[in-house]
């Protein structure tokens, strides 16, 4: 069985889209092969797949030979041809704006400006924006030796084995870390990256291959992850060339699990140091004490790297690909970095040191300057609180959302639940997290969204249809309704947890009445099922979204069924202007500003403030300063944005409640 299509996937096949794609894959029994421009690689191999180099808009086919090849041709194909394949809908600063350069603004970071290395200084890779001067820290682990002996056959047999349990090992290491809390939402995605390739076909094979003719394990990883980084520095596509750096480091796990040691740990790296060192994986950076590193400086690296990403996503300055120059900083004790102009200077002079001091308090005060609304409870003239909350989408962001002064959560997202595992999430799993969430955020209330899926998005469990638009097509509230067997489980789960917190539920793509009464329909047989079980349960108010033109002219006939609306301006403006918002040639179409969409926000605003309900946003206009002052004119009382927006979001509201 094989179909051929023109892929979608928003700047193609990078890292998490292909690890995605290969998860899919390795769902079904057939052997699964893609095709690109002649040349075929298995579909099941990470490795393979991103050296492949599939971008978008290009043409590859599908192949499949087995017992379910139809339907694993069918689930490939859909996945390819989805814009959003392998990426969060709220990830602002996803992987392939840091394919090409966009950095998300760290909290120490200051105006971009590029400098001239001060006297005695070197330059590198702009990695992640910042300013810090801080104690040197080196971190230099000793290279790994293969040993210089070759195995008999019967030896090979045996180091097979050894090999096999040093790649459990380190497989193991990864999984208790995903399952961690504490690992911060877009890390997670980089080491399930990494985790897919320790256990990637080609990189297991290969070395067993090494093995077989007479290497020792150790030395076999070595080499193939030396060929493997080869490969991928050789391709023509920087961010690719970055992989080479996750091959090695992967490497260098299993080498380390085979020889029976742990890497040099920066646990007691001290509160505001420079981390130095000539490389560094994205496994090890990922479990560092990460909120007491003040920089980071490396040997290798860019700014597409995995070093870099993480930086960026935990505001560290950081200054990479300074090559062999980088040992010139090993014995010295203090770093001056500047993460804007990737300028890195040993043991500064007064002066350059004053100058890094006096740039690092003027981004200081740019923050507190915002920081000193955090706590804020803004509120209308007339002494209406407007309720500023943030929309996430896993319970590693809660961290985040809390400390930007967060009240409360006005949209989490359960998709990521779903899409995270290879089988559907149970009752007990869902009714664990949302759970979580609600004592995390207690009194304040929090906004789940029951499960928004569909074609565009594959889910293991779930089949769909083959649809020519998705987007218009059997996903939210629609497929919920014709699944009970997924739904209910989550409406279950969401009444159990309501007994720990102010859970507060919606639906989306709402478009009829109908689709509200069969909702809370299956919600009242649920709360029975829950009490004829002796089950602790609570009850939640019921809400939409808004975000389908049908959902606008009937507001006020949906105001009388429900007890909020959340305005989802992301999905509301495209469909008002019919303009794809994935789609740069309409992009000037897709803006929440334009009449036409403000009429539709007016319009559900006056519908809900009449029928004495919340109206709140959850989409990224709420966010804006500019549209703020109109939102509130209309009634809105609850604004949803993501984390890093909310301390200005309470500013403009505080400034506008005093003019």
């Amino acid at each position: 069985m094989e179909r051929s299509t023109i892929v979608r996937v928003h700047e193609g096949l990078h890292a998490r889209p292909a690890t995605r794609f290969v998860r899919l894959a390795k769902s079904f029994e057939s052997e699964v092969e893609i095709v690109k421009a002649g040349k075929a690689v298995s579909a099941k191999s990470s490795v393979k797949l991103m050296l492949l180099g599939v971008k978008e808009n290009q043409e590859v086919t599908v192949r499949a030979n087995g017992a379910d090849a139809v339907e694993a041709v069918e689930a490939l194909i859909g996945y390819l041809e989805n814009p959003r394949a392998g990426l969060d809908e709220d990830d602002a600063t996803s992987e392939h704006k840091e394919m090409n350069g966009e950095a998300a603004k760290p909290v120490v970071a200051t105006t971009p400006m590029q400098v001239a290395a001060p006297a005695g200084g070197l330059r590198g890779v702009a990695a992640s924006e910042g300013v810090a001067v801080g104690q040197a820290f080196a971190h230099f682990p000793p290279e790994i030796r293969p040993q210089a002996r070759t195995l008999s056959p019967e030896e090979a047999e045996a180091e097979i084995v050894r090999f096999g349990h040093a790649v459990k090992v380190v497989q193991a290491r990864m999984d208790k870390a995903l399952a961690s809390e504490g690992l911060a939402g877009g890390d997670r995605g980089i080491v399930a990256a990494l985790r897919d390739l320790a256990a990637d076909d080609t990189l297991i094979g290969d070395a067993e291959a090494m093995i077989r003719s007479g290497s020792d394990a150790v030395a076999a990883v070595i080499a193939t992850a030396a060929k493997l980084a080869a490969e991928f520095g050789s391709v023509d596509d920087p961010y690719l060339n970055a992989r080479a750096d996750d091959v090695q480091a992967v490497g260098r796990q299993i080498c380390l699990a085979l020889l029976g040691q742990d890497d040099v740990s920066l646990e007691d790296i001290p509160q505001g140091a420079i981390l130095i060192a000539d490389d560094i994986g994205a496994w090890d950076l990922s479990r560092a004490p990460l909120k007491r590193i003040g920089g980071i400086v490396c040997g290798h690296g860019g700014a597409t790297s995995h070093i870099a990403i993480i930086a960026r996503s935990h505001g560290i300055p950081a200054v990479l690909g300074l090559g062999a120059r980088v040992s010139e900083l090993r014995t010295a004790k203090e770093i001056a970095l500047d993460g804007n102009g990737g300028t890195v200077v040993a043991d500064p002079a007064d002066a350059v040191k004053a100058e890094h001091l006096s740039r690092i308090e003027e981004a200081a005060k740019e923050r507190h300057a915002l920081d000193v609304f955090k706590d804020v409870t803004p509120k209308r003239a007339d002494g209406t609180v407007i309720e500023v909350a943030a929309n996430i989408g896993s319970l590693e962001e809660i961290e985040a959302a809390l400390a930007a002064g967060a009240m409360g959560v006005g949209l989490f997202r359960t998709e990521l639940l779903f899409m995270r595992h290879m089988h559907l999430p149970s009752e007990d799993m869902q009714a664990e997290t949302y759970a979580a969430l609600a004592r995390a955020f207690a009194p304040h209330p929090v906004i789940v969204r029951t499960l928004d899926i569909g074609g565009d998005k594959p889910v293991a469990g779930i089949e769909f249809p083959e649809e020519e638009n998705p987007f218009l097509g059997w996903r939210g509230i629609r497929m919920c309704l014709d699944r009970p067997d997924i739904f209910k489980p989550q409406l279950r789960a969401l009444l159990r947890a309501a007994v720990h917190g102010n859970v507060k539920v919606m639906l989306p793509m709402v478009s009829d009445i109908a689709e509200v009464r069969r909702a809370r329909a299956l919600i009242d047989e649920c709360a029975a099922e829950l009490a004829r079980d002796g089950v602790p349960f609570a009850r939640f108010q019921l809400g939409v979204m808004i975000e389908t033109p049908a959902a606008v002219l009937i507001a006020p006939a949906l105001a009388r069924e429900v007890s909020f609306f959340s305005i989802g301006t992301n999905d509301l403006t495209q469909y008002v202007m019919a303009a794809d918002r994935l789609n740069p040639t309409v992009g000037a179409l897709n803006d929440v500003a334009n009449p036409a969409v403000m009429v539709a926000i007016a319009m559900t605003a006056k519908a809900g403030v009449e029928a004495g309900i919340m109206v709140g946003m959850c989409g990224e206009a709420a966010a804006r300063p500019d549209l703020i002052p109109e939102f509130l004119r209309m009634g809105l009382t609850e604004l949803s944005m993501s984390p890093a927006s909310i301390s200005r979001a309470k500013k403009r509201i505080v400034e506008l409640g005093k003019a």
